[in-house]
């Protein structure tokens, strides 16, 4: 039903953000709320789950991390609360290259899967999620295209990484590089 929902951080929890629009307060399940910042005027996708006795919504910085979740969950045995998880520790791209290469080992260190789990992601995804790769690999050569122009301009590493995660990466390499200086400027 939903497919992103504009508007302002106002509480941050444990494992989810209330972002206010339009004076209701969607209370979005997140992979990392962390990364996100009270008073911040952002746009979240999201995954509405709907259940016999709840509706729960997902949120994503990008589109793709949501693609990829929904990729995710389309796993037999694998449902929102297990993916999300998943997208918390691990990269989308290290994710996607784990499936493709059958690599076992890496996909067994996120929480609650287990050998049996871990190969039927490989079985339901491996050769689907191209499209998905594809779209994370730009991403990753605008990041770091963005890092190193910030790393030019004399900003450490640090403080890079903590503002390049709250850009939109959807945005060209210059606006995400004006959108990058205004943070670090704060």
């Amino acid at each position: 039903m939903y497919d992103y929902i504009k508007g302002m951080v106002v509480s941050i929890q444990n494992n989810a953000i209330v972002l206010e629009n339009s004076g209701i307060g969607y209370l979005i399940h997140v992979s990392n709320p962390y990364s996100f910042e009270v008073e911040e005027e952002i746009k979240v996708y999201v995954y509405q789950q709907v259940m016999e006795d709840d509706l729960l919504l997902y949120g994503f910085k990008t589109e793709e991390e949501k693609n990829l979740f929904l990729k995710l969950i389309s796993v037999k045995g694998l449902g929102c609360k297990m993916a999300l998880p998943i997208l918390a520790v691990g990269s989308p791209s290290g994710i996607i290259d784990a499936i493709e290469r059958e690599n076992l080992l890496y996909l067994k260190k996120f929480p609650k899967i287990g050998d049996k789990l871990a190969k039927q992601m490989i079985l339901d995804l491996k050769g689907k999620l191209g499209s998905v790769s594809e779209v994370v690999s730009e991403n990753t050569e605008t990041e770091t295209d963005l890092r190193d122009v910030l790393l030019g301009l004399g900003y450490k590493e640090k403080e890079i990484h903590a503002v390049i995660v709250r850009v939109d990466h959807t945005l060209s390499l210059e606006e995400q590089v004006k959108e990058c200086l205004k943070l670090l400027l704060k």
